[in-house]
């Protein structure tokens, strides 16, 4: 099976150190390779989408929460206050209550809904040691969020369209969906106490779920405290399910903080939020990837996407330049030269890395490249030209395939 912690250490994305704490992993660079295309990817994805990107402080002021209900309803998994200047201020468990201040901080037509805020920012949760585990449960998470100010009508348009976002996300990253989940407030929980909102917005999912045609399951005990959610949920090796994204329906914090918009009839009108997140933590999503691809990642992810390896020393020239052309066209490539070994060994050594350009005197002398896929097929030696054309619209497209399936193997 698939372990991302050992994977992780094997191949040196990411460590931790007790020094720096429990749930508080550093990235290695190669990790953090894969993470940074990990975010320009969901970045890209949301410009088209039409997000609008901010940032806003990981820090806030304990009544900034009291205002959200977090503090009333999720205080247990937040750190404690931090007294500064005579104020409290706390390392924030969402991003939400940021969002809706940057929606307030001016006056809003109805013209400008529906207004898409994202962002990829940070935030603490106090989870207990006993359940931390590599990158899947931290204490200190980047999250893919965004939060969609919009009116009545517009709810149905907007979820539905996040839940696309995330099927096409999944799609490029190679990811199964384990099952959809709707979550629903259960007995005995810390859920706001309005059930008319609570009605009204499980109606709107359940209409969604519907629409997008995906087969869906309701759990009760699992709504976020302020409404009900979509989770797609994702499995891991040993068969252990997590929520990586969510599509979710608030009434509440719209009206805690006095959320207003300037509608066609000249009147004030509260907005909907509708809280989306594409890949959920960039943590639990790269663990994800890790365990479902065992290391092998997309070749538009990987952190190596090229190695080049010359048969001698000879080829090192015709290697070198090989490299520095995939540089300029936005490619991640590596030589291995001949020093590191025998070429049998250097492609052992990198079976993880999805292209392989064998540069030996024929291809030399031709300006040629033999290229190996990581699945094992081998293309006939072509221009160094068109390697570095077909690798980089492949991996422009975010495809998980390594090459053109109308290019049989040879």
């Amino acid at each position: 099976m698939h372990d991302h912690r050992r994977i992780g250490r094997d191949l040196d994305l990411f460590g931790t150190d007790p020094l720096i704490g429990a749930g508080l992993p550093f990235w290695l660079p190669d990790g953090a390779t894969v993470r940074h295309v990990l975010e320009e990817y969901v970045r890209g994805a949301e410009r088209r989408a039409g997000y609008r990107h901010v940032y806003s402080p990981v820090l806030g002021k304990r009544e900034l929460y009291e205002i959200s209900g977090h503090w009333d309803h999720y205080s247990d998994d937040m750190f404690p206050p931090m007294e500064v200047g005579g104020e409290q201020v706390v390392l924030r468990p969402s991003l939400c209550p940021h969002h809706a201040l940057i929606y307030r901080s001016r006056g809003r037509s109805y013209r400008e809904l529906p207004l898409r805020i994202a962002e990829l920012g940070g935030m603490y949760r106090s989870e207990l040691s006993g359940v931390l585990g590599g990158l899947t449960r931290v204490r200190a998470i980047q999250l893919n969020d965004a939060h969609i100010f919009c009116t009545l009508d517009q709810v149905a348009d907007e979820a539905h369209a996040a839940l696309e976002m995330i099927r096409d996300a999944y799609a490029a990253l190679g990811i199964t969906a384990a099952r959809y989940r709707l979550s629903l407030p259960g007995p005995g929980g810390k859920y706001v106490a309005d059930p008319e909102k609570w009605r009204r917005a499980t109606a709107l999912l359940t209409a969604v779920l519907d629409r997008s045609g995906v087969p869906c399951e309701a759990a009760e005990g699992e709504a976020a405290f302020y409404g009900p959610k979509i989770d797609v949920q994702v499995s891991d090796q040993a068969g252990r399910e997590s929520t990586l994204s969510t599509v979710q329906v608030d009434f509440h914090q719209p009206e805690r903080f006095g959320l207003r918009y300037t509608g066609a009839d000249g009147e004030r009108h509260r907005p909907v939020m509708v809280h989306r997140s594409i890949i959920g933590s960039v943590e639990r999503a790269v663990a994800q990837l890790i365990e479902e691809h065992g290391g092998a990642f997309p070749a538009w992810l990987a952190p190596t996407q090229l190695v080049v390896l010359p048969v001698s020393d000879a080829e090192l020239p015709e290697a070198e330049a090989l490299a520095r052309r995939c540089a300029d066209a936005g490619l991640r490539a590596e030589v291995a030269g001949a020093g590191q070994g025998s070429l049998g060994a250097r492609i052992r050594d990198a079976r993880l890395v999805p292209y392989q350009a064998v540069i030996g005197a024929r291809e030399a002398a031709r300006g040629l490249v033999a290229l190996r896929l990581r699945d094992g097929r081998r293309l006939d030696p072509r221009p160094a030209g068109e390697i570095t054309d077909r690798i980089r619209a492949l991996v422009a497209a975010h495809r998980t395939a390594l090459w053109d399936p109308a290019d049989a193997p040879f």
